[in-house]
């Protein structure tokens, strides 16, 4: 797995955006990312519809790729961490957590995060709530237009077409505008949304191997 990377400056503070669906706030010594969607493949499998776990075991490994690589203190969730409630491969990503004692897990609740106290405590998680404000930017799933802070943002899978004499390509990115920073979906196991991203903003298309703004 190649990390690519590229620093985007907003509000003066630097973020490094990678082509692994996720960015790092080294000033924060934070790692964010948005809907992973952990439970996903079990749903499916429940409800009769054969899919391998190893779309989340890929999911998991890419992100402990991006934990050594960082080095951070602590990971924020910007929603949707979980798909389905509570099932065997909510247990896998328990089990995943448990190599990393030390680093904080912060989660902004998204649409499909109906967590109880029971699961809650199963995830072992640092910090839950609606939304985060963290030095002048407010962290929560999805964008509200009222908001005064610059958010950060996910939801929406956001991705862009890019098209060519022959053929049209349909990349996965990040979006910024002077009231939004929107994150991809973390997890590959996710559509792309190319209709409803926000407009007149800079987009920041990644293919495995590099990132780069269009």
């Amino acid at each position: 797995m190649k990390i690519a990377t590229k620093n985007i400056t907003v509000q003066n503070e630097i973020f490094t955006l990678t082509n692994q669906r996720a960015l790092f706030w080294d000033a924060e010594k934070t790692l964010v990312l948005s809907d992973l969607h952990i439970g996903k493949t079990a749903h499916f499998r429940k409800s009769g519809i054969a899919l391998a776990n190893q779309i989340m075991k890929n999911d998991l490994e890419r992100l402990s790729s991006l934990i050594e690589y960082f080095q951070p203190e602590k990971f924020v969730v910007v929603g949707d961490l979980l798909h389905a409630g509570d099932n065997s491969d909510v247990d896998e990503f328990c089990t995943w957590r448990s190599q990393y004692p030390d680093l904080g897990f912060y989660l902004i609740e998204g649409n499909h995060d109906r967590i109880s106290k029971t699961l809650e405590s199963k995830l072992c998680l640092n910090h839950k709530s609606k939304s985060l404000e963290l030095n002048g930017f407010t962290f929560i799933h999805d964008f509200e237009k009222k908001h005064p802070n610059l958010q950060i943002t996910g939801h929406i899978h956001p991705g862009f077409m890019i098209r060519s004499a022959v053929k049209k390509i349909r990349l996965p990115c990040f979006v910024l505008t002077d009231k939004q920073l929107l994150l991809p979906a973390f997890s590959e196991f996710t559509g792309l949304d190319t209709k409803n991203i926000p407009k007149n903003g800079k987009f920041y298309v990644f293919t495995d191997a590099e990132i780069y703004e269009i």
